[in-house]
């Protein structure tokens, strides 16, 4: 059962429902039509979600959600409820958000767990924090994408791979890179890699 609506708070800028699947939809680079295939929702109906004129029920909501690669708590953080005031800005530790990359949801298969740290996927910039177990991976082939990321290592040890070439980073290093060469993010350790990093929102297309 998803988390009762908080509803949004318009004259202190509050992000709305409609607005957090908007810009959802958009970073995972897919069209109103790419939404309404895969919901099997109209895409007028889903046009009035999206601009707060159509409310929809919890389940139409875990359609969405499922769509779009995020369970339907994403829409509405666990946790306390979310001050109106702060969801634009403000991230509690008790309401991140966790991310996904695919269809196949979230990454515990690749024994890596992600979180976002920033309030919202509407800016140019994204931060977050990765936690890899021990000899977990990214993957075992490198990917790229459009734009920049950039990390700083909290614990344990990061082998990374940036076009070709591994740079082993402890914990107090940091990296930055474009991301259109190709790389790749191993723990090498026997003890969990965490760290945090900031990008361009694109990095969590499908």
């Amino acid at each position: 059962m998803a988390k009762a609506a908080v509803e949004p708070d318009e004259t202190h800028g509050a992000v709305s429902l409609g607005a957090e699947i908007r810009a959802l939809r958009k970073v995972k680079g897919l069209t109103l039509t790419d939404l309404a295939e895969r919901t099997g929702k109209s895409i007028g109906y889903l046009s009035q979600v999206e601009r707060d004129i159509t409310k929809p029920s919890v389940k139409v909501l875990q359609e969405i959600g499922d769509a779009l690669g995020v369970d339907s708590g994403w829409f509405y953080p666990p946790g306390e409820s979310v001050d109106p005031r702060e969801r634009r800005f403000i991230v509690r530790a008790r309401n991140r958000r966790r991310l996904s990359y695919s269809k196949l949801g979230q990454t515990d298969y690749l024994g890596m767990t992600d979180y976002l740290l920033s309030s919202n996927l509407e800016g140019q910039l994204a931060l977050g924090i990765t936690t890899l177990n021990p000899g977990a991976s990214t993957g075992d082939d490198d990917y790229s994408h459009e734009g920049e990321e950039a990390g700083y290592v909290l614990e344990g040890s990061i082998d990374l791979t940036i076009d070709g070439e591994t740079f082993r980073l402890q914990a107090g290093d940091s990296y930055s890179f474009p991301s259109h060469l190709p790389h790749r993010f191993v723990n090498p350790a026997d003890e969990n890699a965490v760290f945090l990093w900031a990008g361009s929102p694109i990095i969590f297309h499908y």
